[in-house]
C-alpha cells in the first residue's frame, strides 16, 4: 500500500513563487502590452493627415496667392530656392499640359514649401478654373500633371413665386441660368415660358454639385412642381431602361418626340411668315423659319434623334446642317459660326447633341440661328405642329414608378411657399 505524500507549507510556498506566480504576472505583462498597442494603435488612427491637392502636407508649409498682372513664374517662385534652370525646364515641359505663359490674372495658386532655411518649393498649384487644378512636381525632377477636383453632391430644395421672371427669381436663389434652362428643357411643351405671369410658382428637389463648399453645377432635378395660370404640373425623374426622362403624375413622358427649341437664346427677332420684310434684301419675301438670337458660340443641339443628311457652306445659308428625323419629318441649322467635330452626311445624332455653335455666315445681319422644320417635305411653322410625345412608362415598370412618384410629389408638396419674398431656398437634412 502506497504512503500518501504530504508537502510541507514551505515547499508550497517556494513552487508558487517561482513557477505560479511568474507565470500569472508574464500573462497580465502581455495584456497590458496589448491593450497599450491598441490605444496607440487607435490614437493614430483618430490623427488622419491633411491632404491638399493629393499631397500629404502636415509636415510642410503651404502659400496660397492669385495671379498678379504682368507677373511670371520666376517672381512667383523666387523665395522658394527654385533655380533659373529649372523653371526653364518646368515652361518648356508645361506646354505639352498646360503652358504656364497662359496663367489668367486672379486665378488662384499654391505653393508646397519645406520647413527649412530655404523654403524650397516641392510643388507649384495652379487652378485654371473651379473643376480643374495642374500640378507642377518640382521634387528631383519636373513632372506636369493635370487633375480634376472631387465634385460633391449635395441635394437642396427651391420653392419660389414669381414676381416679375423666372431668371430674376432664380438668380436669387444663386443657381441664375442654370437652373432656368433645366427647368425650361423640362416643362418645354407644358408651359409657355414667354408668358410667365406675376404669381407662377415653382418647387424643385435636385442635386448641385459641390466643389470646396461652392455650387458650380447641377448634376440633376429628380423631382418638380410648376403652376403656370393655376394649372399644376409635376415632372418625376426616372430611369426607364438606361433612358433617363421626366414624366408626369400618370407616367406620361413631359418630352415630345422634338425638343421645342433647338438652343438657350435672349429672345425670337423673327417668326416663321409668309410675307417678311427681309432686313439685307430690303424686299418682302417668305420667311419659312424662326430666329433665333443668341451670344456667338452658342451650342445648337438637334432637336431631335436622327441621321445628318447635309453639313456644308453656302453663300446664304453659311454654314448650316440639315437632319432626317424620320419619313415625316427633318429640320435644318443655318448661319453658324462653324459645325461640331464630327457632323457629316450619314452620321447619327441624338436628340440634344452639339451640331454647331451660332454665328453670322451667310445671309445674316448679326449672330443667330434660323431654325427651319420639314413636315412630309414641306416647311412649316415648328409652333403649330402637334407633336407625339416619347414613350410613356412600359408596364413592367409601373409600380416601381409609382413608388418613386408618391414619395417625390409627397416631398413635393411639403415645400412650403413663402408669397412675400421672391424664392425660399433651403437645405435637406
Amino acid at each position: 500500500m502506497r504512503k500518501p505524500v504530504f508537502f510541507s507549507l514551505a515547499t508550497i510556498i517556494s513552487f508558487c513563487i517561482y513557477y505560479v506566480i511568474p507565470n500569472v504576472y508574464q500573462v497580465e505583462v502581455d495584456r497590458v502590452q496589448v491593450k497599450l498597442a491598441q490605444a496607440r494603435e487607435d490614437s493614430l488612427a483618430l490623427i488622419e493627415p491633411t491632404v491638399l491637392y493629393g499631397f500629404q502636407i502636415d509636415s510642410f508649409n503651404i502659400m496660397a496667392g492669385n495671379i498678379q498682372p504682368d507677373q511670371n513664374l520666376s517672381e512667383i517662385l523666387f523665395d522658394y530656392n527654385v533655380s533659373l534652370a529649372t523653371i526653364d525646364e518646368l515652361a518648356r515641359k508645361s506646354t505639352e499640359v498646360f503652358d504656364v505663359r497662359k496663367f489668367v490674372v486672379n486665378k488662384n495658386f499654391t505653393i508646397i514649401y519645406e520647413r527649412d532655411s530655404l523654403n524650397t518649393a516641392r510643388q507649384f498649384v495652379y487652378e485654371p478654373n473651379r473643376l480643374e487644378y495642374i500640378v507642377y512636381d518640382l521634387v528631383d525632377s519636373v513632372r506636369i500633371s493635370r487633375h480634376e477636383k472631387e465634385i460633391n453632391i449635395r441635394e437642396r430644395v427651391i420653392g419660389g413665386v414669381i414676381n416679375n421672371s423666372l431668371y430674376e427669381t432664380l438668380e436669387q436663389t444663386g443657381f441664375g441660368p442654370l437652373l432656368t434652362n433645366v427647368l425650361v428643357d423640362i416643362f418645354a411643351w407644358q408651359v409657355d415660358f414667354f408668358r410667365i405671369q406675376k404669381g407662377d410658382r415653382f418647387k424643385v428637389i435636385l442635386e448641385e454639385q459641390v466643389i470646396d463648399g461652392e455650387m458650380v453645377g447641377i448634376e440633376r432635378v429628380t423631382g418638380a412642381y410648376f403652376e403656370h395660370y393655376g394649372i399644376p404640373y409635376y415632372a418625376i425623374y426616372f430611369d426607364q431602361e438606361g433612358e433617363n426622362e421626366y414624366f408626369d403624375e400618370n407616367g406620361s413622358s413631359l418630352r415630345r418626340a422634338f425638343l421645342k427649341a433647338p438652343l438657350n437664346y435672349y429672345r425670337i427677332s423673327s417668326r416663321y411668315s409668309l410675307k417678311r420684310f427681309h432686313p439685307v434684301l430690303k424686299t418682302y419675301k417668305a420667311h419659312l423659319g424662326t430666329d433665333y438670337v443668341a451670344d456667338i458660340g452658342t451650342p445648337i443641339r438637334t432637336v431631335g434623334d436622327g441621321v445628318v443628311t447635309i453639313a456644308t457652306y453656302q453663300r446664304n445659308n453659311g454654314n448650316y446642317v440639315k437632319i432626317r428625323h424620320s419619313g415625316t419629318y427633318a429640320t435644318q441649322y443655318l448661319h453658324m459660326s462653324k459645325i461640331a467635330t464630327g457632323i457629316r452626311p450619314g452620321v447619327k445624332v441624338t436628340q440634344g447633341q452639339t451640331i454647331g455653335y451660332v454665328g453670322s455666315t451667310g445671309l445674316a445681319t448679326g449672330p443667330h440661328l434660323c431654325f427651319r422644320f420639314w413636315e412630309n417635305g414641306q416647311q412649316v411653322n415648328p409652333m403649330n405642329i402637334e407633336l407625339p410625345p416619347s414613350e410613356p412608362i412600359k408596364e413592367k415598370h409601373q409600380l416601381d414608378f409609382f413608388l418613386t412618384r408618391d414619395s417625390m410629389v409627397a416631398r413635393l408638396d411639403n415645400i412650403v411657399f413663402e408669397d412675400s419674398d421672391p424664392a425660399m431656398v433651403a437645405n435637406l437634412r
